[in-house]
């Protein structure tokens, strides 16, 4: 189990080629459980060599308790488990590209 502490969303981040910003929470139901995950999108707007962009998910795991407590500055804590298997990573991250835009699905704890 792992605390997962909430982010703001939309809050902006500037990068040196770009910007990118979280703008969704999700729970996807998932064989009896939910699964939490974020979308966001990485614009590439100032780099020398072009411009893109990209609609990106992350994972942080099956959710365990929903927001339970909360950090000292105010932020809700989740408590997750995390996606270690890969064929089940597989299938939520098939079931997340198709209920959102997105390229990329990343699991927070990766190569475990």
């Amino acid at each position: 189990m792992e605390p997962f502490v909430h982010p703001d969303l939309e809050a902006e981040v500037a990068a040196i080629g770009g910007r990118y910003a979280l703008f969704k929470e999700a729970r996807l139901p998932f064989e009896g459980r939910e699964v939490l995950y974020l979308v966001g999108y990485g614009l590439f707007d100032t780099a020398c060599c072009g411009l893109g962009g990209c609609g990106y998910a992350l994972v942080p795991g099956f959710v365990v308790e929903w927001k339970s407590r909360r950090t000292a500055d105010g932020q809700p804590v989740s408590l997750v488990e995390p996606v270690t298997d890969e064929a089940v990573r597989r299938r939520v991250a098939r079931l997340i590209r198709e209920r959102e835009a997105v390229q990329e699905v990343r699991f927070a704890v990766e190569g475990r």
